[in-house]
């Protein structure tokens, strides 16, 4: 018979936080379980409930203070795959790097996929995650071709665009609050092998970083850029723009990929990432090659994926944790809204070293919350420094806010309600596909009352 069960919070503090380690809540979990095509309802006491996959989301939009987790993690299983067709079924638990693992070797590669391969699928679907292709692919959810939804009623809803449409649209990008992902069908993409024809280019600023963003959308399938955040003046917004396509043939004798991994050995009580630690890791980054261009082969995870060849690369951070600051700005307003972000955090001196820059397409997101908007993206991680960390980006929301641009549900943990609401109009529409049982820390702070 199926079950799921639980212990308290405390237990297993690390597995049941978010990346970026703030803000840190007490909260019960339980991991579900089931042993058959059988499965449980989740209604549960007086509390509420939220699902939980890998915990790769930064903020709180995985957290629920005073509730309860339901780790979905256990559903790994793989239902089908078609090789013929790159079609794919598996259960909601299962990593995107557990997908590559199977479908890589047999030609078939993810057609979106993050900065990390250990989300969950159903964390890719709450979330419409995009990736450096989102100017030629979109996001996640497009290729998402049904799924079913277990609601805390016990009703299993299958969901596509022919079938209960209204409920695909809500959980696409609906941060897990309309019920459980229990399987998701995806449509994979076709690759010859697995390597990336890579091109890094290093430029001057943003002028240059625009030009060369829009040329490479024409011809290259993925494309993002480094930045160098604590550059000023004439050097504003100077990086490293890296694009690549899918290798056609392998030229000459590659290594083999390699399977080692770091681990970030300690957790100091203070974050490593500061003004004088970061002013030298940019200028050595940004001048790490001799040459302006470089081209090369690379295997597909340190393209796709450089920082998973650390783990617990977080930690770095300290025990306070980051924030995570991703914006959306549209098109017409994009370059001098980047050129002003990227003034401010120059002046504050609170830099980032993961700091990412890339242009989004229009290909529009079938999710009624997804984050992408046409026009460019920046991502930026800042040490917890309290409140000197928090004023410098309620600036950057000010600028977000003046140009109707929005911030990444994903990514955030102190985004104000009117912000939230202002950036995601159709919101109140979401309200009506919440299950009754279901919620989430972020979702009470976005959406709360003045």
């Amino acid at each position: 018979m199926p079950y799921y069960s639980g212990w308290r919070f405390d237990v297993a503090y690390e597995r049941y936080q978010s990346w970026g380690r703030y803000p840190k809540v007490e909260q019960e979990a339980r991991i579900l379980y089931w042993g058959d095509e059988s499965l449980p309802t989740y209604e549960c006491e007086d509390k509420t409930i939220l699902p939980f996959g890998n915990g790769r989301s930064y903020g709180d939009v995985c957290l629920n203070e005073g509730g309860i987790l339901l780790d979905c993690r256990h559903m790994d299983r793989f239902i089908k795959f078609d090789t013929e067709t790159g079609i794919l079924r598996c259960e909601a638990g299962v990593l995107l790097s557990e997908i590559l693992q199977v479908t890589v070797s047999r030609g078939w590669f993810l057609p979106v996929t993050p900065g990390t391969q250990f989300v969950t699928v159903g964390g890719a679907i709450a979330n419409d995650v995009h990736g450096k292709n989102h100017h030629k692919a979109g996001t996640f959810g497009c290729y998402v071709r049904r799924f079913e939804l277990l609601r805390s009623d016990g009703a299993r809803i299958i969901c596509s665009n022919d079938e209960n449409a209204d409920f695909f649209s809500a959980t696409i990008g609906g941060l897990g609050l309309t019920g459980v992902i229990t399987w998701a069908e995806l449509q994979l993409h076709h690759i010859n092998n697995p390597f990336i024809d890579q091109e890094i280019i290093r430029y001057r600023n943003l002028d240059e970083f625009f030009e060369l963003a829009r040329e490479s959308d024409q011809t290259y399938e993925h494309t993002v850029a480094w930045v160098d955040c604590l550059a000023t003046g004439e050097q504003l917004g100077r990086g490293l723009f890296i694009r690549g396509n899918y290798a056609e043939r392998i030229e000459g004798k590659l290594p083999q990929p390699s399977t080692t991994r770091l681990t970030f050995p300690v957790d100091p009580p203070f974050a490593l990432i500061n003004g004088l630690t970061l002013k030298v890791f940019n200028s050595v980054y940004y001048h790490k090659q001799w040459s302006k261009r470089t081209k090369s082969q690379v295997y597909y995870e340190p393209f796709f994926y450089p920082l998973d060849a650390i783990r617990a690369w977080n930690k770095l951070y300290g025990s306070k944790g980051f924030f995570q600051y991703q914006c959306a700005v549209p098109t017409e307003q994009m370059k001098n809204a980047i050129g002003e972000i990227l003034e401010r955090i120059g002046k504050v001196g609170i830099g980032s070293f993961l700091a990412v820059l890339k242009l989004f397409g229009d290909k529009p997101s079938p999710g009624l919350l997804s984050f992408p908007m046409p026009g460019a993206t920046l991502a930026l991680d800042f040490p917890n420094s309290g409140a000197k960390t928090l004023h410098l980006l309620d600036q950057l929301d000010a600028v977000i806010r003046e140009i109707g641009g929005r911030i990444y549900p994903a990514k955030d943990a102190r985004m104000r309600p009117e912000d939230f609401q202002a950036g995601y109009q159709h919101w109140k529409t979401m309200e009506a596909y919440i299950d009754p049982h279901i919620s989430s820390s972020l979702w009470r702070r976005v959406t709360a009352q003045p």
